[in-house]
């Protein structure tokens, strides 16, 4: 009886633990774009391309933006 309730409870576990990474991964997206376009300095296109870039690659966009520009910017710019 338990090994039936366990096999019943896992897609349930697995259905909100990926849907949790998906928002949370969602809320992550939003904020690296708001703080690029907020935060990155108007030199060239370079706000316009990092934007472009993170909406079409989305996390993985993100994510290279968060460890490669955004120290680099702070570095920079104090912001």
């Amino acid at each position: 009886m338990f090994d039936e309730f366990v096999f019943m409870i896992i897609p349930f576990i697995m259905f909100f633990l990926f849907f949790g990474i998906g928002i949370l991964g969602t809320l992550f997206w939003l904020w690296i774009l708001i703080d690029c376009a907020m935060k990155e300095p108007s030199e060239g296109n370079d706000k316009l391309i990092w934007i472009i870039v993170i909406i079409f690659t989305h996390l993985l966009g993100a994510l290279v933006y968060f460890f490669v520009r955004r120290p680099k910017r702070i570095e920079e710019y104090g912001r």
